[in-house]
């Protein structure tokens, strides 16, 4: 399940190939993680352990991507993975 919709790589483990995607990914994951858990003071994570890449063909793909992008934050307080769900009674 974790990798089956895997962005392919020809990285090997331990072997990062500088400037390729899953490296990019990693670093700004990495860093973005780091400041936060600086900041918030929080220890789990807050990442999930995949990302999906896809090829965007045309603009309305495009658009509806950032959409997509701009307000799947605003629903993270209804995900039932979101440790801190605030139940209906709040």
């Amino acid at each position: 399940r974790g990798t089956a919709c895997r962005a392919p790589t020809t990285e090997k483990f331990g072997k990062p190939i500088a400037g390729s995607i899953p490296t990019i990914i990693r670093a700004y994951k990495a860093a973005v993680s780091k400041k936060i858990h600086e900041v918030y003071k929080i220890s789990h994570a807050i990442w999930q352990r995949n990302y999906y890449e896809r090829v965007v063909r045309n603009e309305k793909e495009l658009k509806a991507l950032r959409e997509y992008i701009r307000n799947n934050p605003i629903k993270w307080e209804l995900d039932p993975e979101n440790p801190h769900k605030k139940s209906k009674s709040e």
